[in-house]
């Protein structure tokens, strides 16, 4: 607002104070008068909105100060300045008038100067006030939207984050599919190495050698992974795969090969993926390609040995050699928890990283339970 154009409301019932403040203040600003508070008020509901009010305190029949209490006590007119004019000195007053929300006294008799010094300082003031006023609810309105927009965008990338997720857990089922096909294996077998996984990873977690890897998001892949860890299977002959008897040297050979095969097979599900499933297929890669390696080396396909060998593969180790050993096979009978906990005791350091098989006795009695509760229904209880 131009104070040049503003608008003053001159409330008093003396006509010769209302010519003195008329001649001063239009000189600068649009000026109206009302000769008493009944018709000040009138004006005011009827729409009149000056900019500043010069209000007289004495006044018959309803004083300035009424008026004043009534136009601060009304959201519409309460940031409205009200500037009380009087011939009254009593410190009281002045206290009263500003407890009613007057915003200054101007004392008669009247000095021009004075006059249009508090005219101009309160209607600069009021100015600001309102450009302040403006400019937070400007903000208060971009924060608003921002807020909704980042909202909008928050709910966006979670349902992109579940659709990815979705669509993860799609390419891992339908490999999985290929696996339980072909491979004589049971679908018990499955579900208790990817448990038994899970809580070997979890128990690990927190250790010097093991947390920079593991943490929600990777345990929970690796969880989700561990299902493919004889997806190569599919690639060998059913003659070799299917057989009761033991395997020849030759046949042997082509068995061991299933490990590389399983890594080129989710290697080609992550270029056909591109970039986003070389995020999720890692461990599943990792998984069937090493968990057939050895912490002494004597492993395969790769003969990796110690910390080369993936973490993800180190934990599948042991959880497959754990569930084989408690499961009855063509070939063998379940052992008993304590006969394999005992086996793979025997194995630590030279098979199983050394840390993983103290985790797995540490779970002993977990391992038990996931055991029982997918149990197959050929394997003792």
């Amino acid at each position: 607002m131009n104070e040049a154009a503003a608008r003053i409301l001159i409330v008093d019932d003396q006509p010769d104070n209302l010519l003195i403040l008329e001649d001063l203040l239009g000189r600068h600003y649009t000026v109206h008068a009302a000769c008493d508070g009944e018709e000040a008020l009138t004006r005011l509901a009827d729409g009149d909105r000056p900019d500043l009010m010069l209000l007289d305190v004495v006044m018959p029949g309803m004083d300035g100060f009424e008026v004043c209490r009534r136009v601060k006590a009304s959201p519409g007119l309460r940031d409205m300045p009200v500037l009380l004019l009087t011939s009254l000195d009593s410190a009281a007053d002045e206290e009263y008038g500003l407890s009613l929300g007057a915003d200054d006294f101007i004392h008669k008799p009247y000095s021009p100067p004075v006059v249009l010094a508090r005219v101009n300082n309160h209607l600069k003031l009021a100015r600001a006030s309102r450009q302040l006023r403006d400019r937070n609810e400007d903000l208060e309105r971009l924060v608003a939207e921002r807020t909704r927009e980042i909202l909008r965008q928050s709910e966006q990338l979670i349902r992109s984050k579940q659709e990815v997720i979705a669509s993860q857990g799609a390419t891992i089922t339908a490999l999985c599919s290929l696996t339980e096909v072909r491979d004589n294996e049971t679908g018990g077998h499955i579900r208790r190495t990817q448990h038994y996984v899970r809580v070997l990873a979890e128990r690990l977690r927190d250790h010097p050698r093991f947390r920079h890897e593991l943490n929600d998001e990777t345990i929970d892949m690796m969880f989700r992974s561990a299902p493919l860890h004889d997806v190569g299977k599919v690639a060998i002959p059913d003659a070799i795969l299917l057989k009761q008897g033991k395997l020849t040297p030759a046949e042997w050979e082509i068995m061991k090969r299933h490990p590389t095969h399983g890594r080129d097979a989710i290697a080609q599900a992550e270029l056909e993926l591109g970039d986003q499933g070389g995020s999720f297929l890692r461990f599943a890669r990792e998984i069937a390609h090493c968990h057939h390696e050895k912490w002494d080396g004597s492993g395969y396909p790769q003969g990796l040995a110690g910390d080369d060998i993936p973490i993800s593969a180190r934990l599948m180790a042991a959880a497959d050699v754990y569930d084989a050993l408690m499961s009855r096979r063509t070939y063998k009978e379940a052992y008993s928890h304590e006969r394999a906990m005992e086996m793979i005791q025997a194995e630590r350091g030279r098979h199983f990283d050394p840390d993983v098989v103290d985790a797995l006795q540490g779970l002993a009695e977990t391992c038990r339970d996931i055991a029982r509760r997918y149990r197959d229904g050929n394997d003792p209880q």
